[in-house]
C-alpha cells in the first residue's frame, strides 16, 4: 500500500528536480538596447547670393486729380452730353453740359453795340479835337493852344468809354462761352449731380469728376523699411489685387513722400503711380485698376550682397536655426537676421554656403539628434 502511493511522489518530485535543472541551466539571452528613432524633416540648402530686397506694404487706389465740376453762370441745364453718366469717360475740352444761353447772347449783342458806340464817339471826338486846333491857330497864331481847347480831356474820356465798353464785351463773351461745360483734363464722371431741365446758379455743382491718366496709391511705410528702399530714385512697384479669386498686376514707380511721420501710426506715406489704370489706351493692362480697390505693393528696394534667404518658419527662437551636419545630426546656429518679410527671412552672417538648414517645426529638439532629410526647392526673391 505504502509503495503504490510512494512511487507516484517520487516520479513527481524527480520531475521537478529536472525540471529545476534545466532552468538553471539555460543560457541567459543577450540584452540589446533598441535604437534610437531617426526624424525624418524637410531640409533646404543655405546658399549666400546677391538678393533684390523688397518691401511689402498696403493702400488703396486714388486719383491724381479730383474735382467739383460747378457751373459758373446760372441757367437752365437744356443739354447734357452720353459721357455725362456716372462711370463715364471723356477726353479734354468734351463738352459736357450745356446752360441756356439766350440770356448771354443778348447781353453780348448789348455789349457790342455799346463798344460801336464807343468808337463812334471817339471818331467824333477825334474830329472835334482837330477842327479845334485848326480854329485855334487860325484865331491865335502865337499863341499854343490849352488842352481843354483842343478837347483832349473830351478825347481821353471817350477812349475810357471804348476801354469800359470792350472790359465788358470780353465779359459777356466769358459768360457765354460758359454756359458750354467743357472737360478740364481726360477724367471719368465718379458721380452726376445734374441733369436736364434743372436750374443751376453760379457756383452749383453739377459733377464730381477724376484725372484717368494716372492713379495713385499712398503706401505706408514703418522706419525699419525705410533704408532698404531709395526712394530718391524712384523706385518701381509691382501692385497686385485678388479680384474675383484671380491676382492682377501693375506696373508703377514710386513719385514722392509726404515728408513727415504719421504722429499716430509712425509711418511715413509714400505715393506710387500707376499710368493709364483704366487701360483706355489699350497698351498697359489686360484689367483695369479701378479706383478704390485694395492692393498690395511690393516696392523694389536696394541690392544686399552675400545674404541667405530661407523660408521665414526655418527661423526659431532668439534667431536661432537648426542646422543638419555631415552625420546628419542637428546643429544649433545663433543668426544674425538683416530683414524678415511675410514669407522670407533675410540671414546676413551665421550660416555657411551650402549648410542644410532644417525647416520641420521639432518639438524640444536637442543638439545631436540623429535624422534624415528631404532637400527642398530653393525659392530666391
Amino acid at each position: 500500500m505504502l509503495r503504490k502511493f510512494a512511487l507516484p511522489i517520487i516520479v513527481l518530485l524527480g520531475a521537478l528536480l529536472i525540471t529545476s535543472w534545466l532552468i538553471v541551466q539555460r543560457p541567459v539571452p543577450a540584452q540589446k538596447r533598441p535604437d534610437p528613432p531617426v526624424l525624418l524633416v524637410d531640409a533646404i540648402v543655405a546658399e549666400l547670393a546677391s538678393v533684390r530686397l523688397k518691401v511689402h506694404a498696403l493702400g488703396s487706389v486714388t486719383p491724381r486729380t479730383e474735382t467739383s465740376l460747378t457751373g459758373e453762370v446760372a441757367g437752365q441745364i437744356v443739354e447734357v452730353f452720353p459721357q455725362f453718366v456716372s462711370g463715364g469717360f471723356f477726353k479734354r475740352g468734351d463738352v459736357l453740359v450745356k446752360i441756356d444761353d439766350r440770356t448771354y447772347r443778348a447781353e453780348v449783342k448789348r455789349s457790342q453795340a455799346a463798344v460801336a458806340a464807343a468808337e463812334t464817339l471817339i471818331t467824333r471826338e477825334q474830329g472835334l479835337s482837330d477842327y479845334a486846333l485848326q480854329d485855334w491857330h487860325r484865331l491865335n497864331p502865337d499863341k499854343e493852344a490849352t488842352d481843354l481847347a483842343l478837347r483832349k480831356p473830351q478825347l481821353a474820356e471817350a477812349r475810357a468809354n471804348l476801354q469800359s465798353a470792350l472790359a465788358d464785351l470780353e465779359r459777356k463773351e466769358g459768360d457765354l462761352e460758359r454756359t458750354v461745360v467743357r472737360a478740364p483734363y481726360d477724367g471719368m464722371i465718379r458721380q452726376k449731380l445734374a441733369d436736364v431741365g434743372q436750374f443751376v446758379g453760379a457756383g452749383t455743382q453739377l459733377a464730381v469728376i477724376f484725372a484717368s491718366d494716372v492713379a495713385e496709391i499712398r503706401l505706408p511705410l514703418p522706419d525699419k523699411d525705410l533704408p532698404f528702399v531709395d526712394l530718391k530714385a524712384q523706385p518701381p512697384v509691382e501692385v497686385t489685387a485678388n479680384i474675383g479669386g484671380t491676382d492682377y498686376y501693375w506696373r508703377g514707380k514710386i513719385v514722392r513722400t509726404e515728408g513727415v511721420f504719421d504722429q499716430q501710426s509712425r509711418v511715413l506715406y509714400v505715393v506710387a503711380q500707376v499710368a493709364d489704370p483704366y487701360n483706355q489706351d489699350g497698351e498697359s493692362w489686360a484689367y483695369p485698376l479701378r479706383i478704390g480697390t485694395f492692393v498690395g505693393a511690393n516696392i523694389e528696394g536696394r541690392r544686399a550682397d552675400n545674404l541667405v534667404v530661407l523660408p521665414r518658419s526655418a527661423l526659431r527662437r532668439d534667431n536661432r536655426v537648426w542646422t543638419i551636419d555631415s552625420n546628419n545630426l542637428l546643429v544649433p546656429k545663433t543668426v544674425s537676421v538683416l530683414r524678415t518679410d511675410a514669407s522670407s527671412v533675410y540671414i546676413n552672417s551665421g550660416l555657411e554656403d551650402n549648410e542644410l538648414v532644417c525647416l520641420t517645426l521639432l518639438e524640444n529638439p536637442l543638439p545631436g539628434t540623429v535624422v534624415r532629410h528631404v532637400e527642398a526647392e530653393q525659392n530666391q526673391p
